[in-house]
């Protein structure tokens, strides 16, 4: 495999925005007090910082193609794994007396239970294996289509995609699991897709400079002419 000097670094970068996102999403709801059509634009906390994880994954898949950003969804996949095992294993251990003095195992199962036990944690893996590999899938796909041109419609396009898949699937499976009421649902997904949505129209510039520091210091801009689109193999 050719080395590259940045790819790694914005591979932890990505699974960082992940981790920390799904924390966030079962520590608190946000509301800002503005409505659309009468909607409350509630949302997870983690929608703060995740929209950024889809302009990493645009970053990836515009410049080292779709095979490497695969690689990096995995990893990402792998890790909230990981995190959720340990959260859970902590979980069930016993805690200190001084601690249950000032936390207790109600306020650690109240936030970070949810992102070990069936909550957040299914929510969020389902729903980013979807939207993730369908952003990624589709802007890979574009760029072939387009000859490499507007850049600004595949981030864009691609996102529309998969932020709607990974917004729907996130909040219906949470509510599913009692993480969210389902009074909020409605809301939830309307003030997620929108803000999300947003954020990556709102960085297009930013993701632009760095699209184009990254095909000049890698030499690198990927075509995926022939690439194997399925996401479950991990050849790179």
């Amino acid at each position: 495999m050719r080395a590259y000097r940045y790819y790694d670094f914005i591979i932890a970068l990505f699974v960082a925005v992940l981790l920390i996102s799904n924390v966030a999403s079962s520590a608190k709801i946000i509301d800002w007090g503005v409505s659309v059509l009468g909607l409350p634009l509630a949302f997870d906390a983690g929608t703060l910082l995740f929209p950024i994880g889809y302009i990493f994954g645009d970053v990836l898949t515009e410049v080292y193609g779709y095979k490497k950003a695969r690689r990096a969804i995995w990893a990402g996949f792998g890790t909230s794994v990981l995190m959720a095992i340990t959260f859970w294993l902590v979980g069930i251990m016993p805690g200190a007396a001084e601690w249950q003095g000032y936390a207790g195992d109600e306020a650690y199962q109240a936030i970070l239970g949810s992102v070990a036990t069936g909550g957040i944690i299914v929510a969020s893996l389902a729903a980013y294996f979807a939207g993730e590999f369908s952003n990624s899938a589709i802007l890979a796909k574009m760029k072939v289509a387009t000859a490499g041109r507007w850049l600004w419609a595949r981030t864009i396009g691609s996102t529309l995609v998969g932020q709607g898949v990974d917004t729907t699937i996130f909040v219906l499976i949470a509510a599913l699991v009692h993480v969210f009421p389902w009074e909020i649902v409605p809301s939830l997904i309307v003030a997620n897709y929108i803000f999300k949505v947003t954020i990556e129209v709102v960085f297009t510039p930013i993701t632009y400079a760095v699209i184009a520091f990254l095909k000049r210091s890698e030499q690198e801009d990927y075509f995926d002419r022939e690439t194997n689109f399925n996401p479950f193999s991990l050849a790179s």
